[in-house]
């Protein structure tokens, strides 16, 4: 069934681009991603949902507030290899709303991500291993929580991953920042190498209904065979989904792709309205950055307290949303040569028109 949609998508748009009918493109698109998702046995998101629930989660804009009540978030990850993916979850966090943005990197990548932007609050405390004698592992590792443990608090959610990499000294570091999030009921959204530190210990997250992991199909494969110890099967994909995140003790999860499948355990949504068809790297730096936001704000809004919502759901579903519509608005002035970049300088004015400043 879904080799016989595929070729009737491509004999559309053959016949679309030979009219130059382009505008019809993203409509015949996005209806082909609505049947993908009942195939697969998701339930779609609905643009008037998106809406309702951007809506209901995103804070007000007042005179009253004051710095930090509309969101602090922080993003572990950065090291000398990758700079670039613990900033585009950072600075997307602020473009979206939040008031301040932290980065706990490694030195060696501290001075480059704080040239990229000074709105950024950089802190330099994770240590490689080749930087660290096999004798003062312990002494480095405390020193860093040490240091962690100042702040973690004060945050409203954490991002783990970006740009981590896999040095053992460095995810040892990290394991343990997660251990503290999770004692302080602290959300975090989980990306990239993070996903590799948890799919290779699962107790970091395990039953900790404000983990969020947000995996890409290579990501999802290695999940699915560490948790339910079979491969990956979209004939029954709604199923697995659900089974994997009970699997891992009702986390919730965000299952990046054409469509975005997420679930809690209880129920499975699918996201695919918007979108651009340009797969530029990073776009899932920004989801996790974004992500973040929303569910920070999530915790905080009256349908949470009135209708007993999962701000996790609700958090994955905006930033699934914005990030598409961002990235659509992006693509039709970019075109190819959309960069990520392009689609954080829109991620302001697609929540603008959702949610319009009064």
């Amino acid at each position: 069934m879904v080799g016989l949609l595929d070729a009737v998508l491509r004999r559309q748009q053959l016949l679309i681009r030979c009219l130059g009918q382009h505008s019809n493109k993203k409509d015949i698109c996005n209806t082909t991603g609505k049947m993908q998702s009942l195939l697969s046995g998701g339930v779609p998101v609905s643009e008037s949902d998106a809406i309702r629930i951007l809506r209901s989660v995103t804070p007000s804009l007042e005179s009253s507030k004051h710095k930090g009540q509309a969101g602090k978030i922080a993003i572990v990850g950065g090291c000398r290899e990758y700079t670039g993916a613990p900033y585009y979850s950072a600075i997307s966090a602020l473009k979206i709303g939040a008031d301040l943005s932290h980065v706990f990197c490694t030195q060696d990548a501290a001075a480059v991500i704080k040239s990229y932007s000074p709105e950024l609050i950089v802190h330099p405390i994770l240590e490689e291993s080749y930087n660290v004698r096999d004798e003062d592992r312990k002494a480095i590792s405390a020193k860093v929580i040490a240091e962690v443990d100042k702040w973690i608090e004060r945050f409203d959610c954490l991002v783990i991953g970006p740009g981590l990499g896999r040095d053992p000294l460095l995810l040892d570091c990290v394991s343990d920042i997660m251990k503290h999030a999770k004692e302080s009921n602290i959300p975090m959204v989980i990306d990239g190498d993070g996903l590799s530190l948890v799919t290779n210990c699962l107790d970091l997250v395990s039953g900790y209904p404000l983990a969020v992991l947000t995996p890409n199909v290579n990501e999802y494969k290695r999940l699915v065979q560490k948790v339910l110890q079979c491969e990956v099967n979209d004939e029954n994909g709604t199923q697995q989904l659900h089974s994997l995140a009970k699997g891992i003790g009702g986390v919730t999860i965000l299952r990046k792709g054409g469509s975005d499948y997420i679930t809690d355990g209880q129920t499975v949504s699918a996201v695919d309205l918007y979108g651009s068809p340009r797969r530029c790297g990073g776009q899932g730096d920004v989801l996790s950055g974004s992500v973040a936001v929303f569910l920070a704000w999530a915790r905080k809004s009256a349908v949470v307290e009135k209708e007993g919502a999962n701000p996790a759901i609700l958090g994955c579903i905006a930033g699934s949303v914005l990030l598409r519509k961002a990235a659509s608005l992006a693509f039709e002035s970019k075109r190819r040569s959309t960069l990520t970049t392009d689609i954080i300088e829109h991620l302001g004015t697609s929540l603008e028109g959702i949610c319009p400043v009064a």
